[in-house]
């Protein structure tokens, strides 16, 4: 761009980098969604259409930014984490913060009549959302325990208030109040004395939210993550004595490792890190604890550099 008298404007631009070497933490949040809630008449305690609308707006958003390894939502909010390396938008907070919610946003409106065929916008949606910066794994995972416990305390007290309005003929102020005070034994008891609810039969993506992350895409056989058979990505290529391209799973063929003197460690680091690349991957989205330990053991590379 020219530069012009009227340049110096640029002057009064702060910049506002986020600390390096920290884990990177962006929560969206739906704007006043209890009013967009009842204008588009979503079912009570739970609009599955709605949760899978957010996760499909959640898994486009990771598509397009890979540095993003790990998402939770819940109700109206969605929780990303990018890698403690990212350097994205060379960590610019406005830049990071506006483009993820814009995408967010945008792909929630767009995909909304795939999930709400017959109930047009009745005005545009909006989400905030903010970044919270993390030093250490105990941090994030403490993070994501808290979301998700917040999931299942708000579950649910929802699902015992709306059968008590719904099937118990209370009125919301009659509800409000039989509930105020009450432990989550108390609130088990009313769903299974009351109305035959066993609230751990409730469907899991009610109860523990959605986690998104990514996950390898082998040939055949089984993903040591999942534990389950995967769909092929291609029919495996017949052997033959001459050296053909390397598949998705080989060491890439003449690739240059460090000098000559590198240790071994080095080198397997750089060999691990390209085969990395090569590797195809998908986003998965399950419905799992992840406050425990499991989850994260059987994921070391969600919180690895």
């Amino acid at each position: 761009m020219a530069n012009s008298k009227y340049a110096y404007v640029r002057n009064f631009e702060l910049p506002d980098p986020l600390l390096p070497g920290t884990f990177m933490l962006l929560r969206l949040d739906g704007h006043s969604f209890h009013r967009f809630s009842d204008k588009h008449q979503f079912s009570r305690p739970n609009d599955v259409r709605a949760l899978q609308l957010m996760d499909h707006a959640a898994k486009a958003v990771m598509e397009e930014y890979p540095d993003i390894v790990l998402a939770f939502g819940e109700s109206d909010e969605f929780s990303f984490l990018l890698r403690k390396s990212t350097t994205l938008y060379n960590r610019r907070q406005s830049k990071i913060v506006s483009t993820l919610t814009s995408l967010f946003t945008s792909c929630y409106v767009f995909h909304w009549p795939k999930y709400f065929p017959d109930t047009p916008l009745q005005y545009p949606p909006s989400f905030d959302g903010r970044i919270v910066l993390y030093p250490t794994e105990k941090h994030v995972r403490d993070y994501f325990a808290w979301r998700q416990a917040d999931t299942h305390i708000n579950n649910l007290y929802n699902t015992t208030f709306w059968a008590l309005v719904q099937q118990g003929g209370q009125t919301t102020t009659e509800a409000h109040a039989a509930l105020r005070g009450s432990f989550s034994k108390e609130k088990h008891e009313i769903l299974f004395s009351r109305f035959g609810i066993n609230y751990n039969g409730i469907d899991a993506r009610y109860r523990k939210g959605s986690v998104l992350f990514r996950e390898e895409i082998y040939e055949k056989g089984r993903n040591p993550s999942v534990g389950r058979e995967l769909s092929i990505l291609e029919k495996p290529q017949p052997k033959t004595e001459e050296k053909t391209a390397p598949s998705v799973r080989d060491e890439p063929q003449g690739e240059t490792l460090p000098a000559e003197g590198a240790t071994r460690d080095q080198k397997a680091k750089k060999v691990k890190e390209k085969r990395k690349q090569l590797l195809p991957s998908r986003i998965a989205i399950q419905h799992c604890d992840i406050i425990k330990d499991e989850f994260w053991d059987a994921r070391p590379d969600i919180l690895a550099e």
